[in-house]
Protein backbone atom coordinates (compact mmCIF):
# COMPACT_ATOMS: atom_id res chain seq x y z
CA UNK A 1 0.00 0.00 0.00
CA UNK A 2 1.19 3.45 -1.22
CA UNK A 3 0.29 6.04 1.73
CA UNK A 4 1.49 9.63 1.50
CA UNK A 5 1.32 12.27 3.84
CA UNK A 6 0.11 15.63 3.75
CA UNK A 7 1.91 17.51 6.79
CA UNK A 8 -0.05 21.04 7.50
CA UNK A 9 2.44 23.65 8.47
CA UNK A 10 0.73 26.59 6.45
CA UNK A 11 -0.75 28.17 9.61
CA UNK A 12 -0.38 31.98 10.92
CA UNK A 13 0.55 31.26 14.37
CA UNK A 14 -1.64 34.21 15.67
CA UNK A 15 -2.97 33.12 19.39
CA UNK A 16 1.23 32.13 18.98
CA UNK A 17 2.35 35.24 17.97
CA UNK A 18 5.42 33.75 16.38
CA UNK A 19 5.43 30.91 13.73
CA UNK A 20 4.88 27.42 15.61
CA UNK A 21 6.16 25.22 12.49
CA UNK A 22 9.54 26.97 13.71
CA UNK A 23 9.57 26.57 17.48
CA UNK A 24 11.62 24.11 19.11
CA UNK A 25 11.19 21.16 20.36
CA UNK A 26 13.70 18.22 21.35
CA UNK A 27 16.42 20.34 19.50
CA UNK A 28 14.64 20.05 16.33
CA UNK A 29 12.04 23.00 14.90
CA UNK A 30 8.64 21.50 14.64
CA UNK A 31 8.07 20.92 11.32
CA UNK A 32 11.60 19.09 10.79
CA UNK A 33 10.49 16.82 14.09
CA UNK A 34 6.73 16.18 11.75
CA UNK A 35 8.89 15.88 8.20
CA UNK A 36 11.09 13.34 9.82
CA UNK A 37 8.40 11.17 11.38
CA UNK A 38 6.53 10.93 8.12
CA UNK A 39 9.50 10.12 6.39
CA UNK A 40 10.61 7.36 8.89
CA UNK A 41 6.98 5.94 9.31
CA UNK A 42 7.32 4.98 5.53
CA UNK A 43 5.07 7.86 3.85
CA UNK A 44 6.14 8.36 0.18
CA UNK A 45 5.64 11.36 -1.18
CA UNK A 46 5.69 13.54 2.31
CA UNK A 47 4.13 16.87 1.22
CA UNK A 48 4.65 20.22 3.44
CA UNK A 49 1.42 22.86 2.85
CA UNK A 50 3.12 25.89 3.75
CA UNK A 51 1.40 29.36 3.98
CA UNK A 52 3.58 32.74 4.71
CA UNK A 53 6.48 31.21 6.30
CA UNK A 54 7.19 29.22 3.21
CA UNK A 55 10.82 30.82 2.82
CA UNK A 56 11.99 29.99 6.63
CA UNK A 57 10.22 26.59 6.46
CA UNK A 58 12.16 25.22 3.13
CA UNK A 59 15.19 26.26 4.58
CA UNK A 60 14.54 24.44 7.55
CA UNK A 61 13.70 21.38 5.68
CA UNK A 62 15.60 21.54 2.80
CA UNK A 63 17.67 18.25 2.92
CA UNK A 64 14.96 16.54 3.54
CA UNK A 65 13.12 14.02 0.86
CA UNK A 66 9.93 16.30 1.04
CA UNK A 67 8.19 18.47 -1.21
CA UNK A 68 6.70 21.81 -0.05
CA UNK A 69 2.95 22.33 -1.64
CA UNK A 70 2.52 26.43 -1.09
CA UNK A 71 -1.15 27.60 -0.18
CA UNK A 72 -1.73 30.77 -1.64
CA UNK A 73 -4.79 30.74 0.01
CA UNK A 74 -3.85 29.82 3.88
CA UNK A 75 -5.41 32.95 5.63
CA UNK A 76 -8.58 31.81 4.52
CA UNK A 77 -8.89 28.84 6.89
CA UNK A 78 -7.70 25.12 7.25
CA UNK A 79 -9.69 23.48 4.23
CA UNK A 80 -7.75 25.41 2.00
CA UNK A 81 -4.61 23.70 3.16
CA UNK A 82 -6.08 20.16 3.28
CA UNK A 83 -7.57 21.03 -0.50
CA UNK A 84 -4.17 22.14 -1.90
CA UNK A 85 -1.85 18.84 -0.49
CA UNK A 86 -4.58 16.73 -1.17
CA UNK A 87 -4.46 18.19 -4.72
CA UNK A 88 -0.96 17.79 -5.29
CA UNK A 89 -1.57 14.42 -4.97
CA UNK A 90 -1.10 12.04 -7.71
CA UNK A 91 -0.69 8.89 -7.21
CA UNK A 92 -1.64 6.71 -3.68
CA UNK A 93 -3.75 4.46 -1.88
CA UNK A 94 -4.29 6.46 1.38
CA UNK A 95 -3.44 9.75 2.84
CA UNK A 96 -2.15 10.38 6.23
CA UNK A 97 -3.19 14.09 7.52
CA UNK A 98 -0.84 14.96 10.19
CA UNK A 99 -0.14 18.96 11.67
CA UNK A 100 3.10 20.29 13.08
CA UNK A 101 1.60 21.25 16.06
CA UNK A 102 1.00 18.21 18.06
CA UNK A 103 4.87 17.80 19.29
CA UNK A 104 4.40 14.01 20.57
CA UNK A 105 3.86 12.04 17.03
CA UNK A 106 6.55 10.08 16.51
CA UNK A 107 6.93 7.29 13.35
CA UNK A 108 5.83 4.37 15.60
CA UNK A 109 2.45 5.87 15.59
CA UNK A 110 2.21 6.64 11.66
CA UNK A 111 3.48 3.14 11.51
CA UNK A 112 0.42 1.92 13.95
CA UNK A 113 -2.05 3.99 12.38
CA UNK A 114 -1.13 2.37 9.18
CA UNK A 115 -0.97 -1.48 10.22
CA UNK A 116 -4.52 -0.81 11.70
CA UNK A 117 -5.61 0.29 8.58
CA UNK A 118 -4.05 -2.81 6.81
CA UNK A 119 -5.40 -5.03 9.62
CA UNK A 120 -8.97 -3.77 9.46
CA UNK A 121 -9.55 -2.75 6.51
CA UNK A 122 -11.51 0.61 7.50
CA UNK A 123 -11.26 3.15 5.28
CA UNK A 124 -10.72 5.78 8.06
CA UNK A 125 -7.94 5.36 10.93
CA UNK A 126 -8.11 8.14 14.05
CA UNK A 127 -6.21 8.93 16.39
CA UNK A 128 -8.14 8.91 19.29
CA UNK A 129 -7.62 11.63 22.40
CA UNK A 130 -9.00 13.56 25.21
CA UNK A 131 -12.88 12.10 24.12
CA UNK A 132 -12.45 12.59 20.60
CA UNK A 133 -10.87 11.39 17.21
CA UNK A 134 -8.82 13.55 15.40
CA UNK A 135 -5.39 13.93 13.26
CA UNK A 136 -2.69 12.26 12.57
CA UNK A 137 -5.26 10.10 10.75
CA UNK A 138 -5.63 8.15 7.47
CA UNK A 139 -7.98 8.15 4.55
CA UNK A 140 -8.13 5.88 2.05
CA UNK A 141 -8.49 7.48 -1.47
CA UNK A 142 -11.93 7.03 -2.01
CA UNK A 143 -12.32 10.21 0.53
CA UNK A 144 -9.75 12.15 -2.42
CA UNK A 145 -13.24 13.91 -3.49
CA UNK A 146 -14.51 14.78 0.00
CA UNK A 147 -11.17 15.80 1.75
CA UNK A 148 -11.17 18.05 -1.73
CA UNK A 149 -14.86 19.56 -1.21
CA UNK A 150 -13.75 20.66 2.92
CA UNK A 151 -15.21 24.31 3.33
CA UNK A 152 -12.29 26.39 4.18
CA UNK A 153 -12.96 26.68 8.24
CA UNK A 154 -13.05 22.87 8.07
CA UNK A 155 -10.72 19.99 9.08
CA UNK A 156 -10.25 16.70 8.46
CA UNK A 157 -11.92 15.89 11.65
CA UNK A 158 -15.49 17.25 10.01
CA UNK A 159 -15.16 13.96 7.72
CA UNK A 160 -14.16 11.53 10.06
CA UNK A 161 -17.45 12.81 12.21
CA UNK A 162 -19.51 12.01 9.09
CA UNK A 163 -18.18 8.54 8.74
CA UNK A 164 -17.82 7.23 12.05
CA UNK A 165 -19.12 3.65 10.68
CA UNK A 166 -16.53 3.96 8.77
CA UNK A 167 -13.52 4.93 11.41
CA UNK A 168 -10.97 2.71 13.45
CA UNK A 169 -9.38 4.34 15.87
CA UNK A 170 -5.57 4.65 17.53
CA UNK A 171 -5.48 5.57 21.46
CA UNK A 172 -2.63 8.79 21.27
CA UNK A 173 -3.47 10.19 24.73
CA UNK A 174 -0.46 12.62 23.55
CA UNK A 175 -3.00 13.57 21.29
CA UNK A 176 -4.23 16.75 23.10
CA UNK A 177 -0.99 18.60 23.48
CA UNK A 178 -1.30 20.87 20.81
CA UNK A 179 0.70 24.00 20.67
CA UNK A 180 -1.56 27.33 20.11
CA UNK A 181 -0.54 29.60 22.91
CA UNK A 182 2.78 30.49 24.26
CA UNK A 183 1.36 29.00 27.50
CA UNK A 184 1.17 25.89 25.83
CA UNK A 185 4.69 26.26 24.42
CA UNK A 186 5.95 26.96 28.31
CA UNK A 187 4.33 24.17 29.58
CA UNK A 188 5.67 22.01 26.93
CA UNK A 189 8.97 23.27 27.74
CA UNK A 190 8.56 22.66 31.06
CA UNK A 191 7.53 18.85 30.97
CA UNK A 192 9.57 15.89 31.38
Amino acid sequence: MKVAAVILAAGGSVRMGQPKQLLRYAGQTLVRRIAETALAAGCDPVLIVVGREHEAIGAELQNLAVTLVPNENWERGLGTSLRTGVKALIDCDAIVIAACDQPHVDAELIRRIIQTQEETQRPIVASAYSGTRGVPALFAQRYREELLALPNEHGAKAIIARHLVDVETVDFPEGAIDLDTPGDYRALQASP
